[in-house]
């Protein structure tokens, strides 16, 4: 098990599937938790808790500089708008690059400043399988995730002399609540869609994700950062 000695992380999304299960293992490990998610869900008892619009990245900006420091950033949260793009307005485009990349930039810019003052950090991008553009109906989703990878790959470059590492986790089709509310009209079709072409003849949990998160939020990865690191059952 890898252990994170009391260190305090920050699960963006952390009520959700994939969110759920990073809290899990990271308390597993030792570490101390802060969830942050949507104001009206229902708050975690047993770790700490943020109710924050990340549409409002001014306020979730400040919000999380109050409750820090924070040793680990894990930018998981995310919207889904499964559409043609003609009938995607520009106002869910912009909402959706909102929420799933520029919040990445306001939260790193809000928990930098502890983890440069301890010389330890580790930030934790969630970007996508569909990054390697065989998708339909999901370009909003696919342009926030391409931004949040740049964005990996800029911090990495300016927080690596500050003992800071910055990746980026591209899950492919995780099995979760969010997959069974957009594909809910196709899902047996679905699954048969994705099993053809992963290598593994099994769907992606949870959980395996989240090992994946606690190995590079750990000391054994400080020599890792920068990288897009697909978990895909071998797409």
């Amino acid at each position: 098990m890898m252990d994170l000695n009391a260190r305090h992380v920050l699960i963006t999304g952390g009520l959700g599937s994939i969110g759920t299960a990073f809290a899990v293992a990271f308390a597993a490990a030792g570490a101390r938790i802060t969830i942050l998610d949507r104001p009206g869900a229902t708050p975690p008892a047993s770790h700490g808790w943020l109710a924050v619009d990340l549409e409002d990245l001014p306020l979730a900006e400040a919000r999380v500089a109050a409750a820090g420091p924070f040793d680990i950033l894990i930018n998981n949260a995310a919207l889904i708008i499964n559409k043609p793009f003609e009938a995607v307005s520009v106002e869910e485009y912009e909402t959706q690059m909102r929420v799933n990349s520029a919040s990445a930039f306001a939260l790193a810019r809000a928990c930098a400043p502890g983890m440069k003052a301890k010389g330890w950090g580790r930030i934790v991008n969630l970007t996508s399988l569909t990054l390697n553009g065989q998708w339909d109906g999901f370009v909003p989703y696919v342009a926030s995730k391409g931004a949040l990878l740049g964005l990996t790959k800029g911090l990495a470059r300016e927080l690596g002399p500050h003992g800071i590492t910055v990746n980026a986790i591209a899950p492919g089709a995780v099995v979760s609540e969010a997959e069974r509310s957009v594909f809910a009209d196709r899902l047996e079709d679905y699954n048969r869609f994705i099993l053809e072409r992963q290598c593994i003849k099994a769907r992606i949990q949870p959980h395996d994700v989240a090992s994946l998160a606690l190995f590079l939020a750990s000391d054994a990865a400080g020599m890792i950062s920068g990288q897009n690191i697909g978990i895909d059952g071998g797409w």
